[in-house]
């Protein structure tokens, strides 16, 4: 991972939500992350640990409450000089451009009233300028990039299914050959059998463009066989970040092992440990000054309640912020 290229760099961002009563909850909290040319990342975690936030925020469509976005060495995004930067004209496009994201509900993505060869065209009308001729014919490539006919170019949103749906947004979504691709949970309201489709057409793409992936998910056999790098976090922080190919054996974090035993297999040891989450999780809306794991920790001690840890490394690739690792 060390010789691809650097394509976003987020450094110590977090995010503050202001509630009612003069209230605050830290979504993100100090978070330090790298996309890295052709490696798919993917963020996996709990509801509520920040990786959709984090997601939004590394697409801009977030403000930032501390912390820096860059972008090829550029900062495009966050707190410059003490104040919010942002990003706007032929900047903003140019970072749209080559930096693109899926949502989770594609039907949320696609507007009613118009046709799915409208939808795929407007990149090219868009951002290349291209005549409705070309923008077209470009269209229809895009179509059998996904793997589906020409005459779902005439039809509307109502008329498809959601995994053919989440075809075309994809469809939309490299047809310029992003630099970066975000999909904040993109899969998860699909069958498994989509799920899989979706997930190989992403990886077929990535294969040809070398494209950065930011992969937001739930389901950790899907990080686990399409991932180069897993990014654990828990209540806004990361606990562990690890080799995708050693997420499941070599998983250090406490968390990480719950969450890990959380799933069974076929081919489980049925002897094997099983890790159980005992007490309350910490209120993101308070402030916590020790490691933010430490309530439901079996392993926690003093120290754990007074002092957060620091993410170190223990292996190449591998980081894991926990005092007893």
């Amino acid at each position: 991972m060390e010789n691809n290229q650097e394509i976003i760099c987020l450094e110590n961002l977090s995010k503050t939500f202001e509630l009612r009563y003069h209230k605050t909850l830290r979504a993100v909290d100090a978070v330090s992350l790298s996309l890295h040319k052709g490696v798919c990342t993917a963020i996996v975690g709990e509801s509520g640990c920040g990786k959709s936030t984090l997601a939004r925020m590394a697409a801009l469509l977030e403000p930032v409450t501390e912390g820096a976005i860059y972008y090829k060495g550029q900062q495009i995004g966050g707190i410059k000089e003490g104040r919010p930067m942002s990003i706007r004209g032929e900047a903003l496009r140019a970072y749209r451009q080559h930096v693109q994201m899926i949502f989770q509900d594609p039907v949320n993505v696609f507007s009613p009233r118009m046709k799915i060869g409208t939808f795929l065209m407007e990149p090219w009308t868009h951002f290349e300028k291209k005549s409705k001729k070309e923008a077209r014919a470009l269209a229809l490539y895009s179509l059998r990039r996904v793997h589906l006919g020409e005459e779902y170019f005439d039809k509307y949103p109502h008329q498809l299914s959601g995994g053919e749906l989440q075809r075309i947004a994809i469809a939309r979504a490299i047809a310029l050959h992003p630099e970066v691709l975000i999909c904040d949970e993109a899969t998860s309201a699909l069958d498994v059998s989509i799920q899989q489709e979706i997930m190989a057409l992403l990886k077929e793409h990535q294969d040809e463009t070398n494209y950065a992936i930011l992969f937001i998910s739930h389901d950790l056999a899907l990080v686990e066989n399409f991932s180069q790098q897993v990014v654990v976090m828990y209540l806004g922080r990361i606990v562990e970040i690890m080799n995708g190919a050693a997420f499941r054996m070599h998983a250090r974090h406490p968390y990480t092992k719950a969450l890990l035993s959380s799933v069974f297999s076929i081919d489980d040891d049925p002897n094997k440990e099983i890790y159980v989450l005992d007490g309350e999780a910490q209120s993101a809306t308070g402030t916590i000054t020790g490691c933010v794991f430490c309530n439901r920790c079996s392993q926690a001690k003093d120290i754990c309640r007074r002092e957060a840890p620091v993410l170190k490394p223990i292996r190449t690739g591998h980081q894991v912020a926990c005092h007893f690792v």
